[in-house]
């Protein structure tokens, strides 16, 4: 049976990075051990099958395998939320369906990709998909691979569906952002998250729910406490924390990696700290060997510990 989720998640969400004993088999062991790293770090709830996850890439029996064990891994310490980002509405309920025998919490969705939507379509498509689903779901405003964005008008047009919980924006529009908290403040048990990993504080300062970032993989107890900081009000301690976290978004996200640096840094990263292997799935490349032979310099600089 599903893990409930809280009435209203907030904190640190981790969109886990998938471990890989090559380009098509998940990694157990590895898996194992990086939940309980992340949760060990205090984070608020484990996002599985996001773009950190790769997902696309990932065959449906790699997603099934990743589902169940991280469901069992977990054991309800904090909630699994599973991504289900499919074009066809049919799949992604099937998927969502195989998370909540597996006891999932919740499931994210973004807009279908390739074929390019209204908003009206976009409507439409969420409407749908919540009816059918078994699981509360999370939307995913990811128009950089999308090319459909989630706007803060379109957001107030599905506020009344109840099953629809949250929304993870990592579209960097700030304003839009802040409109979308404004126009849910009546909805209290509706999360925003923000997922760009330098945005978090701010976006929590503005009355956002907290962060689903990448880094949190690797330095969990930084982003918890960054988090509670602007939680707080604590604008010193914000101030002074969210240089550790810019600093590890200028040398672990390395720039010469390109547009997936995040999740390439991430994995070489780990795989430094001997928590998985620096394997990511086809057709992606692995981390740069000159970056690769740094990275000890890089951690070491961070002072994770």
């Amino acid at each position: 049976m599903p893990n409930h989720l809280p009435k209203s998640l907030q904190g640190i969400i981790v969109p886990l990075i998938t471990p890989l004993l090559d380009a098509e088999m998940l990694d157990s062991e590895s898996l194992g051990k990086l939940i309980d790293y992340v949760i060990t770090g205090g984070v608020n709830g484990i996002f599985i099958l996001g773009t950190t996850g790769e997902a696309p890439s990932l065959s449906y029996i790699c997603k099934r395998e990743l589902i169940e064990q991280a469901c069992q891994i977990t054991n309800g310490r904090v909630p699994v939320i599973v991504g289900i980002m499919d074009t066809s509405i049919a799949e992604s309920v099937n998927l969502a369906a195989y998370a909540a025998d597996q006891g999932a919490s919740a499931v994210v969705a973004v807009p279908p990709y390739y074929l390019p939507l209204s908003q009206a379509e976009l409507v439409n498509y969420i409407r749908k998909l919540t009816d059918k689903l078994p699981l509360p779901l999370f939307l995913y405003n990811q128009p950089e691979y999308t090319n459909v964005p989630i706007l803060p008008e379109t957001l107030t047009q599905v506020a009344d569906i109840v099953n629809l919980v949250g929304l993870k924006d990592t579209s960097r529009n700030m304003i839009n952002f802040q409109q979308m908290c404004r126009l849910m403040k009546d909805r209290e048990d509706f999360s925003l998250f923000v997922g760009p990993d330098g945005l978090m504080a701010e976006a929590v300062l503005m009355g956002g729910s907290g962060g689903v970032n990448a880094g949190a993989n690797l330095a969990p107890k930084l982003y918890v406490e960054l988090y509670q900081a602007a939680r707080a009000g604590d604008l010193p301690k914000v101030r002074q924390l969210q240089q550790n976290v810019l600093q590890l978004i200028t040398t672990i996200y390395h720039p010469s990696v390109g547009r997936l640096k995040s999740l390439k840094g991430l994995k070489c990263a780990l795989a430094t700290l001997g928590i998985c292997r620096d394997v990511v799935a086809d057709p992606l490349i692995g981390m740069d060997p000159d970056v690769r032979a740094r990275m000890p310099g890089f951690l070491n600089d961070l002072n994770l510990q």
